[in-house]
């Protein structure tokens, strides 16, 4: 399980293998983020927490739900009560839950989340700070800088203005941005899982790159994933608009298994009709939108449950 450590001298928490040597008796651990950012403590700008992936900890079936709707946006706009209705209990009692297993509440995590991403877009890319705001989840300019500097304890400007030359991806076309993946993460093992399940018409494996093709309220995109580094992915995204993008990298990371190390399913319905269906291919070409032009064998978006018969 991936800790973090806490200095309370200092008021900082970093991830391991970070080069401070604090006193044991002025160390608390937390095992997420989250949980270091509820009691007060901002990431280390030597390490940098929020650039690096780690699993949650073993938590209740409850917990994992409703941490699979927060990282699908049920708390962007929705409140802890509407996200505790759904999951059929009271919201006290998710809190507790929240509380005891991961260390934050349902609203803490989901604010941590966006506002690690939000840094790593102010890091990696030249969208405006307007553009990250909505990009990473966030409802107004005003929530988004409030949520940065309870986070980081900076404006998004003044962060913006601390990144590395190396950070910025510069890459022509689309928007990239880094996923980070867990240690000892093997891309080609992952890489030969998604080639062998691949959908035709909507995934491929060239060259070493994942591509695939989504659809944002019915509007074609693009996205491309190759290696990057020993920590990290690259992504590469080309879709109609960026508010909210947050939720398509998030489902890219679980595709390609970045917290886990095994390929994952883009959506629940896609994986339930290609496990039922012995030539998903055909099924794609009857039923899916065709999106002509893409090329690297990209032909259609996987169709709707709209569009597939019962």
């Amino acid at each position: 399980m991936t800790t973090y450590s806490a200095v309370v001298t200092t008021g900082i928490y970093c991830r391991p293998g970070c080069g401070a040597k604090p006193k044991a008796e002025n160390v608390r651990t937390f095992t997420l983020p989250a949980a270091a950012e509820a009691n007060g403590f901002r990431a280390c700008l030597r390490c940098r927490p929020y650039r690096v992936a780690g699993p949650l900890p073993d938590a209740p079936e409850l917990v994992c739900a409703a941490v699979q709707h927060i990282i699908g946006g049920a708390l962007d706009e929705g409140t802890e009560v509407e996200l505790a209705t759904r999951l059929g209990v009271s919201a006290r009692h998710l809190r507790r839950l929240f509380h005891t297993h991961l260390g934050a509440t349902p609203d803490q995590f989901a604010r941590s989340r966006r506002a690690h991403f939000a840094r790593r877009l102010l890091d990696d890319t030249d969208l405006t700070v307007a553009e990250i705001a909505f990009a990473s989840g966030f409802g107004s300019l005003r929530q988004f800088n409030r949520a940065m500097r309870e986070v980081f304890r900076e404006a998004p400007t003044v962060l913006r203005a601390r990144r590395r030359k190396a950070d910025r991806v510069v890459l022509d076309g689309g928007l990239t941005v880094r996923v980070p993946v867990v240690p000892g993460y093997d891309w080609a093992v992952v890489l030969d899982q998604l080639r062998k399940r691949a959908i035709p018409g909507v995934e491929t494996v060239v060259g070493g790159v994942y591509r695939r093709t989504v659809s944002l309220d019915g509007s074609p995109g693009v996205l491309e994933v190759w290696r990057g580094g020993p920590d990290h992915l690259l992504l590469r995204a080309h879709l109609p608009y960026w508010e909210g993008v947050i939720h398509v990298v998030e489902r890219a990371a679980r595709v390609v298994g970045a917290d886990t190390g095994t390929a994952g399913a883009w959506a629940p319905f896609e994986a339930a009709v290609v496990a039922t269906h012995d030539d998903p291919g055909a099924l794609v070409a009857e039923y899916g939108v065709p999106v002509p032009g893409l090329g690297h064998g990209l032909t259609h978006l996987f169709p709707s449950a709209d569009a597939v018969p019962g």
